[in-house]
């Protein structure tokens, strides 16, 4: 139990309260000025330790760049490659710089805040996100391991992603992209009619495609990380199988010749996997620029942006939400309206046909009224 003593100072009578950690260790607090208060503040102590709550004062000392590294450390453990190092990135630019010498105890809700809006300046959302949900996660822990009582990063207002439209193409661009990507070709109809992602595509092997089922296996993902190539599962950590159009199994069929089952698909010059055309530089860039100047309409377009098109072909060609959903691999059908909510608007007037057509079924058919005359009367 805690204890209240009073002692003398030059400015009076003063109160202490003693009282044992936890962990059977002892401290004390000092200085207040009526024995009510210490009283109250050893009551407080008292409760706090039984529901778990208690929170040692001079715990708070400790600095968040003293748990910043171990913390980015930890994340390795169950984040994929690229994840950790936008989190890695995250706090050696954004975090330590402000925190990493200020004490978990001085953190402040409107310093976290002001911190936020600061970035949102210069930075986007997405960079400004990251940069809160690593200070925020790592005061979660402080305050889990009993060294904060409460999170101060939480409930910090964030500035809102705005979504890009979706980029679409046609059947017939598609075709004139893949027509110029040359050896590329069947890899532009994959993305475009499947809907893989770009690590999906480029760790499929010749073994992994079913012609007769025209199904293909998902299964290993290879992602790009700086200029690291990282082989390992899928982004929702589950297999899954795409189906194939015809003229799709076709080229892929064409592209499997002479390789061996074990085999990439595409593979790099070095005979590895096939990094992410992302430089000006790329085949699908140069694939991009020869179609716009044959089309000045026509979009630029990335390699992520095709698998836009799957879900626009899908859709229009009569699949619902939850058939997109797993074409796409999305973690749920939330996600994929979230994305392509924009591809799902005809549906709100087919459910209003829909339901004119049912009950104009059941309802007895009613004669047109009459026309109320408008002649004045007499």
């Amino acid at each position: 139990m805690a204890t209240v003593t009073k002692y003398s100072t030059q400015a009076g009578t003063r109160y202490e309260v003693r009282h044992r950690t936890p962990s059977n260790g002892s401290t004390r607090k000092r200085g207040f000025t009526t024995k009510r208060d210490a009283q109250a503040y050893a009551a407080q102590v008292e409760v706090a330790k039984q529901t778990g709550a208690f929170v040692q004062a001079s715990s708070g000392r400790a600095t968040v760049g003293s748990l910043g590294p171990a913390w980015v450390e930890r994340q390795k453990a169950h984040v994929k490659p690229s994840g950790w190092r936008s989190y890695e990135s995250a706090w050696r630019v954004h975090c330590e710089p402000r925190w990493g010498s200020v004490p978990l105890n001085r953190v402040k809700y409107t310093e976290v805040q002001a911190w936020v809006a600061e970035l949102s300046v210069t930075k986007g959302p997405v960079v400004v996100q990251t940069a809160h949900s690593v200070l925020a996660r790592i005061l979660d822990d402080a305050v889990r391991d009993r060294l904060l009582a409460v999170n101060p990063a939480r409930g910090v207002k964030l500035p809102r992603k705005v979504r890009k439209p979706n980029v679409y193409l046609t059947h017939d661009q598609v075709e004139a992209l893949a027509t110029e990507a040359g050896h590329y070709r069947s890899l532009v109809l994959l993305l475009s009619y499947t809907g893989l992602r770009w690590g999906e595509a480029a760790g499929l092997r010749v073994a992994d495609v079913n012609f007769l089922k025209r199904r293909i296996l998902v299964h290993e993902n290879a992602v790009t990380v700086g200029s690291v190539v990282h082989v390992g599962t899928l982004k929702g950590h589950k297999h899954r199988e795409v189906p194939l159009p015809v003229f799709v199994a076709d080229e892929l069929a064409r592209t499997c010749v002479g390789k061996s089952r074990d085999e990439l698909l595409w593979a790099s010059r070095s005979g590895g996997h096939l990094g992410p055309p992302a430089s000006k530089e790329s085949w699908l860039s140069g694939a991009v620029e020869r179609c716009r100047k044959a089309d000045p309409t026509f979009p630029r377009i990335t390699a992520h942006l095709l698998r836009h098109c799957a879900a626009s072909f899908a859709v229009s060609a009569g699949a619902n939400v939850k058939v997109v959903q797993r074409l796409l691999g999305h973690s749920s059908a939330g996600m994929t309206l979230d994305v392509y909510a924009d591809l799902f608007d005809s549906d709100l007037d087919s459910v209003a046909d829909a339901l004119d057509a049912s009950v104009s079924k059941t309802r007895p058919k009613q004669e047109p009224q009459a026309t109320p005359s408008t002649g004045s009367v007499g």
